[in-house]
């Protein structure tokens, strides 16, 4: 028994896993806004054809990580969320890491 549940007070489990499903949203939004800048920075002087393929793969990579995240939202609004697994923390992980060498591939 813990300490909480001695004292007569039990812990509401729908809060966290709605902040979690919250920082998701953010973080996809922050994702999309940093890709949109990053377009725009990158077809800023012209069409450049590897500024528009590095545009593109941004795009495919963020459309993974998307898919990951919307899964784990969904993944969350069930009354007992199971924890994230490796293969999907491993996937978002390289997502972020993707998108990160992109955007520093775009810095010319």
């Amino acid at each position: 028994m813990t300490a909480g549940a001695r004292d007569g007070y039990e812990r509401d489990p729908g809060l966290q896993p709605e902040r979690t499903r919250m920082a998701w949203r953010r973080t996809t939004l922050s994702c999309a806004v940093a890709g949109v800048l990053a377009a725009r920075q990158a077809l800023r002087g012209g069409p450049d054809p590897l500024a528009v393929l590095v545009v593109a793969l941004i795009a495919l990579v963020f459309l993974a990580f998307l898919g990951a995240a919307n899964r784990r939202i969904h993944a969350l609004a069930t009354a007992r969320p199971p924890a994230l697994s490796t293969r999907a923390a491993l996937a978002t992980a390289a997502c972020t890491l993707a998108l990160a060498a992109l955007g520093a591939g775009l810095l010319r």
